[in-house]
Order: C-alpha cells, then structure tokens, then sequence
C-alpha cells in the first residue's frame, strides 16, 4: 500500500474513534505536489486544504474539477477575488472588512462559498486571527451575509508550545466562543475548525468537526511556509 494511504487510514481511524465519527479529516497538502494529492483523491478523498493562493491556483487546474478547496492560511484583501471562485471554504477570516469582500466577491460571481471566523490564541499577537474582543462585531456581520456566503464556524490553532491542559482550555473557549454565537446572533454555526497532527486529540475532545493534518498524511516537508 501507497504511504500517503496507509498514513491517511491510520489516521483516520484513529480520528474516528477518538470522535465516534464526528470529526472529519482535512488533508494540508500545502507545499507537496499535485502529484501526492492524487494519490489520495484517487482513493476517494475530495477535500484539500491549501493556504496560498500560489499554490491553490495551479494545483485547481491541474487536478480534477470535484477536489473541495479548503483555503486556510492568511488571506490579503487583494486576493479575495481570485481565491473566492477556486474555494469551498475559507478558514481564515480575521475582520470585517475581509467578510465584507468575500461576502461581495462569492455574490458577484455566484459562488457559494462557507466561511470559518478565525481567532487567535489569548496573549499571542503575533499571529493571524481575530482577537476576542472582535467577535460581537464580526457575528453581526456574518448575520447579513447573502446567500453565497455562509458563515459555517469557528477556526483555531492551540497555543505555541502548550501542553495538552492548555490545549484543551483553548479548544474549549474556542467551542464557547461557538455557542455564544449562536445563542446571541442568528447563527447557526455548527462547525469548529481545529486540531492539527500534534493536538487533534486534544481537539476532539472539545468538539472539533474538522482537524486540519498534512505532514502527518503526506510526510515530511522540505520546507515550511
């Protein structure tokens, strides 16, 4: 058996039981070629995630047009029109003022396209992701979404070196975070984007839908982005 295979069934087995089926597997295969991503669609998975649009582009046109993109990195507001049209999902919304442009962008061109609020981890400003103090504002703003535009979720990402208590606590603020949106605003988020090849476990336990996993799958990478 292929490699890439026999990683993906380990790990989705594992994925499985861990969640009794509730969580699914998203393969990162950002960086690792076209030609690993076949493997695995040839095997029946449709759903990628890709986080640039370096990357996203060519491998859309090079692989089968039923492949389900998944963009989860960072988004420039100048890319939106051109990431838009190749998503089934973005992951990585951090303002406003990026929904307003992905909300105008999948209207215009008649794209459905869901979308995931991405928060940060308390105390680090460094990275991408909305700061808790922002999600009253961008709940509302998802409330008027048109209809090529729904917001399914939640994204996040552990702390940076957290052990597996920390990992949890800030899983299960994020799985809060869900809940209080859909209590308060007309939401109905039922997705919670979270989980990678070292706290997927941790992850699950707190309501994770979908873990985001790439080395794992597809092995080491030469380089990192």
């Amino acid at each position: 058996m292929n490699e890439i295979i026999r990683n993906y069934e380990t790990l989705l087995a594992d994925i499985q039981k861990k969640s009794a089926g509730r969580t699914f597997l998203l393969p990162v295969s950002k960086t690792f070629p076209a030609s690993d991503i076949k493997i695995l669609y040839d095997y029946g998975v449709r759903h990628f995630a890709e986080n640039r649009l370096q990357e996203l582009d060519p491998k859309s046109h090079e692989l089968p047009s039923d492949i389900k993109w998944h963009f989860i990195g960072h988004l420039q507001s100048n890319k939106v029109r051109k990431v838009v049209p190749l998503a089934y999902a973005i992951h990585s919304v951090d303002s406003v003022s990026l929904l307003d442009k992905i909300d105008r962008a999948a209207a215009e061109f008649q794209h459905h396209v869901k979308c995931f609020i991405e928060f940060k981890p308390e105390g680090e400003d460094s990275k991408t992701g909305a700061g808790i103090n922002l999600a009253d504002e961008l709940f509302e703003r998802a409330e008027k979404c048109s209809e090529y535009c729904t917001v399914c979720g939640i994204m996040g990402m552990a702390p940076l070196g957290g052990t597996a208590e920390q990992n949890s606590a800030a899983f299960k603020k994020l799985h809060d975070l869900l809940d209080y949106a859909n209590t308060k605003f007309k939401l109905n988020m039922t997705e919670l984007s979270m989980g990678m090849s070292g706290d997927y476990t941790e992850a699950i336990s707190q309501g994770s839908t979908i873990v985001r996993i790439g080395s794992a799958i597809f092995g080491k990478r030469d380089y990192q982005i």
